[in-house]
């Protein structure tokens, strides 16, 4: 599509210079987005690893803990984790990807988790308690993955919406409009090329 322009020749270079621009630009954006689709996809990848490494855990995790409850009545097990002893914090910093702003989770514990009695308690339960609490940066380490393909992947259609924009609206409608202008100089100078050679020809009879 043409866009509203005056034909002339100061809207010519106007027009190449930002046509110049607009295919740098466009060769940038789809430089960024396949890294990011590249970034994307090794994400991903490790995602799937992690959340597989945690589902196998957790339902060992879940074996030893029914093998507590079978050793333990159901009340004296809630009275002895009741209360717990450790304090369990997640300090939230940021690293960039491809200009992106992703979440790094990072746990930070006090405390001793054993809230009880080790003598009254069977050997099983400090195994779970330990279990459970060593798969907390795994679940971290999974929920920063979830949140930077999340944030990947939006950053992945927008930068796709740019590079469409360019390639199929800005561009050639740059273009059109160049071709047309240059077209229309073109016509304008034959114009003045013949009127002079008219008046040439008309001053030598």
């Amino acid at each position: 599509m043409l866009l509203k322009v005056n034909p002339n020749r100061m809207e010519l270079l106007r027009l190449r210079k930002r046509l110049a621009t607009a295919k740098r630009g466009h060769k940038l954006l789809k430089d960024k987005r396949d890294a990011l689709i590249q970034e994307f996809i090794s994400l991903v990848r490790e995602n799937e690893k992690i959340r597989e490494e945690l589902e196998d855990k957790l339902r060992e995790g879940y074996l030893i803990f029914a093998s507590v409850s079978s050793l333990i009545n159901p009340k004296s097990l809630e009275e002895t984790i009741m209360f717990p002893k450790a304090k369990s914090a997640v300090e939230i910093n940021f690293k960039n990807i491809m200009s992106v702003k992703v979440p790094n989770y990072l746990l930070k514990g006090e405390g001793n988790f054993y809230a009880y009695s080790l003598i009254n308690t069977p050997p099983e339960l400090d195994l779970s308690l330990k279990y459970f609490y060593e798969l907390l940066p795994l679940m971290l380490k999974l929920a920063e993955l979830d949140k930077a393909t999340t944030l990947l992947a939006e950053e992945i259609e927008k930068t796709r919406r740019r590079v469409n924009a360019l390639e199929y609206v800005l561009i050639p409608d740059l273009e059109e409009t160049v071709k047309f202008i240059t077209m229309k100089l073109d016509e304008v100078a034959r114009s003045s090329i013949s009127a002079i050679m008219r008046i040439k020809e008309i001053i030598r009879e």
